[in-house]
């Protein structure tokens, strides 16, 4: 595994040194009438502001208080009530021809009992190798590019909260590292027309993606010097007015443990086998939506028969669909969700044990673009136990509400 790592790590230094080469190729044969001139000017000039909040509640009807989701929304069960999911403010911008930055602060994040802490998110620039940045490289730290609900905005994504069976691979779907992707400048520019009209797009995470980096997750640093490889192959297809997207994905590496129990048995070095692969298929919602993924792979999860934390095999998937309802200005999107997980949640005590299946039947209302409203009625089964919560099951309904503002 040590040597596959070292390789494919090579062969992305490699990437880098001759796509450099061929943008100095490039620039070298251009004549200097044909070189591209930056006038000189304000840094602020080219740099943009946009963000969004999301404030919810999910106590009503709610029939087990002690039916809680740690990673998906802290504010479910006994002891929510009010609660700011998301206050994000990004800045970003084009500052040369070839160079992108973005960099996304959130004011929601918490600390044990503390909330509205400011936590960075997002922060990273991107290098265009090319004169049409159709190659790049991302540098920072950014969204891994593994699933397609991960790599979507909250501020686009149907449900109020992400998947659990992909989810899981990431926690805040980010981390630390260096990724090269490549993509047509016409797939790039559809890419962006998905997600400016409203159809749910994920953004522009190429049409092939491979990169290295942590492992650890969002805001954590490096445990052992071993970075995870990630790879990422997926094509919006355009069929007459319908617009499909199909994509497989996969990662590799050793994750170091975060939080464990004193008395739980683990392997001294706290650091298991983390791989995953995921096939994915959407179907933008044009007026009918399917929004389709499947992962398995192997990570550390608790297993309570042994008291431990062992390398198991895990696996699971969601299938969302939607409607695409126009009234004049006001967009309505009615939604249903099923999803299942079986497996560990790495970045989660003990790498807590989970079985999950769950529906959601939920409706957006967008009445105008700078305001939206979600209604979702949730069905949820979850087993979740580490070595202090054993034999752990909830299962209960709750009818949950986020308004959400975009600016």
């Amino acid at each position: 595994m040590n040597k596959h790592l070292k390789n494919l790590s090579v062969t992305l230094c490699l990437l880098l040194i001759h796509f450099m080469a061929m943008a100095q190729t490039d620039s070298s044969a251009m004549k200097p009438s044909e070189l591209k001139t930056h006038k000189s000017g304000n840094w602020a000039d080219k740099v943009s502001i946009r963000g969004y909040m999301q404030t919810r509640y999910n106590r009503l009807l709610e029939t087990n208080s002690q039916l809680k989701c740690e990673q998906c929304d802290k504010s479910w069960g006994d002891g929510g009530g009010f609660f700011v999911r998301r206050m994000r403010i990004i800045f970003y911008g084009q500052i040369s021809d070839q160079v992108y930055f973005y960099i996304q602060p959130d004011f929601a994040s918490s600390a044990g009992t503390t909330g509205h802490i400011a936590q960075l998110r997002d922060a990273y620039l991107d290098l265009g190798i090319d004169k049409k940045n159709e190659f790049r490289f991302r540098i920072g730290q950014s969204k891994v590019p593994f699933g397609f609900e991960n790599m979507q905005s909250s501020q686009n994504r149907l449900p109020l909260d992400r998947n659990d069976a992909l989810n899981s691979a990431v926690s805040n779907e980010r981390d630390l590292g260096i990724y090269f992707y490549w993509a047509p400048e016409k797939v790039r520019k559809l890419y962006s027309s998905l997600v400016k009209d409203g159809l749910k797009g994920s953004g522009d995470y190429g049409v092939f993606a491979f990169g290295a980096y942590n492992g650890q997750t969002a805001n954590q640093v490096e445990r052992n010097d071993r970075p995870h490889l990630v790879s990422r192959i997926s094509y919006p297809i355009e069929l007459g007015k319908q617009i499909i997207e199909p994509g497989i994905q996969a990662y590799s590496g050793k994750f170091v443990l975060l939080s464990t129990s004193s008395k739980v048995k683990k392997v001294s070095n706290l650091e298991y086998l983390d791989q995953r692969a995921a096939a994915s298929f959407i179907l933008y919602p044009k007026p009918f939506g399917i929004q389709a993924e499947y992962n398995v792979g192997k990570g550390p999860e608790f297993n309570k028969a042994t008291d431990s934390i062992e390398t198991r095999s895990l696996k699971g998937g969601y299938v969302t669909l939607s409607y695409f309802i126009q009234m004049k200005k006001q967009i309505i999107i009615p939604f249903v969700r099923g999803q299942f997980y079986e497996g560990g949640k790495k970045h989660e005590l003990d790498a807590r044990s989970y079985n999950v299946k769950e529906l959601e039947l939920g409706l957006e209302w967008q009445p105008w673009k700078t305001f939206e409203l979600v209604v979702m009625y949730t069905f949820s089964e979850r087993r979740f136990e580490d070595y202090t919560l054993k034999n752990n099951f909830q299962k209960g309904q709750l009818l949950r509400i986020q308004a959400q503002f975009n600016f």
